[in-house]
């Protein structure tokens, strides 16, 4: 039976990488732009249902709503190639098609007033599904759409499909070239919700994508259309064993419990190994691909989609590489072995310290020039490290967590940009949200911090149950 995922597309961001993700899946599928199945198209053994479905006259339409406060970019895929593509009762787009104005206040408060021709839609393809298992969110934390509407609607989805489960992949800011001033706010605030709602976050850092953007493309200014190809690149791979199944991880509740130990530690990092010319334009040709090489070079913290901060302490909580390709089962054994022995990976000390892999085929309709690729989907406990990075507060001395608070109440004191929020009813009547979405961060990154800790599991518990 399948289990489909619906997914939801917000702002400009979320839009943008939605685009490319459905491009990427209609080739791995064998659909046109038109959403009709090929002619070749006739090998089988995929799972197009997961994320498409079909209408009367058989197109293959996206099990996707997209949503946004200006028309712009949602207007570019109308006029795209692929604009047939796309269910249009699925589409949103506000009438004053003014945008958030990069306030997350302004989104939630568009959330409030849109919800009910949102949710039908959500309805809509939650009951037009044989066995819904949960959402998929693409979004920005930065601006004010992505962060404002996505956090209302992952609290709405989260009350209203209570056992679906809720993975977003979510754009962090890059903190050196960050264009809105008040990112700080909008990241802590949304970072509260993803805490709270999501059962998976894929942190996607826009630091490190300029990152392997200049070192991988050799693009030191990279376009949308680039890191958006980068970005889509990862998350086709990341649903590869749900839409090419094999006895294991094929489905979202598979992968998520095994990287998931405990709900509030869910914010996954990704690594992909190669990019090449075949998925991005521009990209460095690598030569060799056996199984070691791609498994090696997915620890290797350059490869991550994810800047953050080295420490001695810092470890793997776990760790799933999703290889794709012409693969020996005994090579995978081999690999890890020898991984084991060098010690390329640091895990918690009271937990397995293994790393996991799912074989998968590739696609059958899509050329590519190395036999091996492969994915890392990683919990790790440096990416507490990444909201000091996204919040500009990050300070290369032992007291991270401490600066970053510190940095935030001096915002708060000066009150520094806060006269748009206050205009929002949520904050007319004081600044509370604020505070509370700091202290959920705060619980957050002291949690990470003790999962390297051997006593991590009497981690919160009462003082009495600590001593026995």
């Amino acid at each position: 039976m399948p289990r489909e995922i619906v997914t939801v597309q917000l702002g400009q961001c979320g839009n943008q990488m939605g685009s490319v993700f459905w491009q990427r899946l209609c080739a791995e599928h064998g659909i046109n732009k038109e959403g009709i199945l090929e002619d070749w198209a006739t090998e089988g053994g995929d799972r197009k249902d997961v994320f498409f479905y079909q209408a009367d006259d058989e197109h293959y339409i996206p099990r996707a709503i997209l949503v946004d406060l200006e028309p712009r970019v949602i207007n570019n895929i109308l006029t795209s190639p692929f604009a047939n593509l796309y269910n249009p009762e699925n589409i949103f787009v506000s009438e004053d098609g003014g945008g958030a104005g990069n306030n997350w206040a302004q989104g939630y408060a568009a959330g409030e007033r849109i919800y009910e021709e949102v949710m039908e839609m959500v309805d809509r393809e939650a009951e037009g599904s044989d066995s819904l298992e949960g959402f998929m969110l693409m979004h920005s934390i930065a601006g004010g759409t992505g962060s404002g509407l996505g956090s209302f609607l992952l609290e709405r989805l989260n009350d209203k499909f209570p056992k679906k489960l809720i993975q977003t992949y979510s754009v962090f800011p890059n903190a050196q070239e960050g264009d809105v001033v008040v990112q700080p706010y909008n990241a802590l605030l949304t970072l509260k919700r993803l805490t709270n709602h999501a059962d998976s976050v894929v942190v996607l850092d826009n630091g490190a994508l300029a990152r392997i953007s200049a070192d991988r493309l050799h693009v030191q200014t990279p376009t949308f259309d680039q890191t958006n190809q980068l970005v889509s690149t990862v998350m086709a791979a990341s649903t590869q064993t749900l839409r090419y199944p094999g006895y294991m991880n094929n489905d979202l509740v598979g992968i998520i419990a095994s990287l998931i130990p405990t709900p509030r530690c869910h914010f996954l990092m990704t690594s992909y190994t190669p990019f090449t010319s075949d998925q991005i334009d521009s990209a460095k040709v690598i030569r060799r691909t056996t199984v070691l090489d791609v498994m090696r070079r997915l620890l290797q913290p350059k490869n991550r989609m994810v800047s953050t901060t080295p420490s001695k302490t810092a470890c793997y909580i776990s760790i799933l590489n999703i290889i794709q390709g012409d693969v020996d089962p005994t090579d995978v054994h081999q690999s890890l072995l020898r991984i084991r022995e060098r010690q390329l990976a640091n895990f918690i000390p009271w937990g397995p310290a293994s790393i996991q892999v799912a074989l998968t085929r590739k696609s059958p309709y899509v050329t590519t020039s190395h036999r091996v690729s492969g994915l890392m989907l990683a919990n790790h406990t440096s990416i507490a490290s990444v909201s000091l990075f996204s919040f500009h507060i990050l300070f290369l001395s032992t007291c991270l967590f401490k600066r970053m608070i510190d940095q935030f109440d001096r915002l708060r004191r000066r009150n520094a940009f806060l006269e748009q929020y206050k205009k929002e009813k949520m904050f007319e009547n004081g600044l509370e949200e604020f505070d509370d979405a700091r202290a959920t961060a705060e619980e957050l990154l002291k949690e990470y911090k003790a999962c390297e800790s051997p006593d991590y599991i009497t981690y919160g518990a009462p003082e009495g149950e600590q001593a026995s």
